[in-house]
């Protein structure tokens, strides 16, 4: 099976120089997945480019290198298509790159299904505040029946509950918060898919314990995980960092101290053996100010390149949807792909 998956990875490269170069397959859609093809299946030029923050890449794609399953991506090749991560790219970079002149492109990383928050109830009930949460997870508008993994981060608090959505792809999950702390709750669920355990979706939902309504995320920090290595940027000079952590389906933990500069830190992140997105967060102060901000990894949600909305009307847009493995999960790539107007 490695063996005939490599063949069909270097058949692929093989079959795709005639349309690289051909100019007279501009609006062929089988040039188009070839192109797509090329992009998942190749590792790209370095073959590490997305570790290698200083090289230049001469060659896009975006598998990870010595993979032997098709279709496996780099996590931090996929980070950098992000630009919030301080190490992204721009698409002028990653067009030069897949070095084919009259082809303008998008590419879309997203999870396989989609999963939303709600808050529905709170009460005091002695020295602490209840929390229940609607959780509802679809796929395209359809009910997905799934496990659910929640976290509650405040300040140095955390917990864990767990549950499961029914089949109308509904379930609850209630948290109990001290009323000793207060400020930036961040409620972290994790769904995985009952049909699949390599399924697995992610979303966040943050407010105020007795405290106001909290800042939007990356108003204190800007997160960009990249080499299993957090970089974390403070936007001011009194932040005061509390508790760095790493959270998956099934695990936590505390993130140990790289190194530490001028209004910026950094901290490792474990690699950990999960079918599961990585989520970071960093709880803390800006003076009287709590925060609790995360970042994914890989970074997502993500879409970069041409907008093709705006598109001349009659050009041919051709639209291909992947499914990949990151770090032992499934994702959805879209690609769409068109002539340069």
């Amino acid at each position: 099976m490695i063996i005939l998956t490599l063949s069909a990875m270097a058949g692929t490269s093989k079959l795709m120089a005639p349309y690289l170069d051909d100019l007279s397959h501009r609006d062929d859609a089988e040039r188009f997945q070839q192109l797509a093809s090329h992009l998942l299946l190749n590792a790209g030029t370095p073959a590490s480019w997305g570790q290698m923050q200083a090289t230049v890449l001469s060659n896009l794609g975006l598998a990870k290198a010595d993979s032997s399953l098709p279709y496996e991506l780099d996590i931090d090749k996929v980070s950098r298509l992000n630009s919030e991560n301080i190490y992204s790219l721009t698409y002028s970079e990653l067009w030069e790159a897949l070095g084919v002149k009259d082809v303008a492109f998008q590419i879309e990383v997203k999870t396989l299904f989609e999963l939303s928050i709600s808050l529905i109830s709170n009460s005091t009930q002695g020295n602490q505040t209840v929390y229940e949460f609607e959780v509802a997870t679809e796929k395209s508008g359809m009910p997905l029946s799934t496990d659910l993994s929640g976290y509650v981060v405040v300040e140095s608090f955390v917990d864990k509950v767990t549950t499961a959505t029914a089949s109308n792809g509904v379930g609850s999950l209630t948290v109990n918060v001290p009323n000793s702390v207060n400020g930036t709750v961040l409620m972290l669920v994790f769904a995985r898919a009952q049909v699949n355990p390599q399924m697995v979706s992610f979303n966040t939902y943050t407010f105020g314990h007795n405290s106001p309504t909290p800042l939007p995320n990356r108003t204190f920090t800007r997160l960009s995980p990249l080499n299993h290595v957090l970089n974390v940027s403070l936007a001011y000079s009194t932040i005061e960092i509390l508790k760095p952590q790493v959270f998956t389906f099934n695990y936590n933990f505390s993130l140990t101290e790289k190194a530490d500069g001028v209004q910026t830190v950094e901290y490792f992140i474990p690699q950990l053996l999960d079918s599961s997105p990585m989520i970071t967060v960093l709880t803390g102060h800006n003076g009287s100010t709590s925060f609790a901000e995360w970042v994914s990894y890989p970074q997502l949600s993500l879409q970069i390149g041409v907008d093709f909305s705006e598109s001349i009307a009659g050009s041919k847009i051709v639209s291909l949807s992947h499914i990949v493995t990151i770090n032992f999960a499934l994702y959805e790539v879209v690609t769409k792909w068109g002539g340069l107007s």
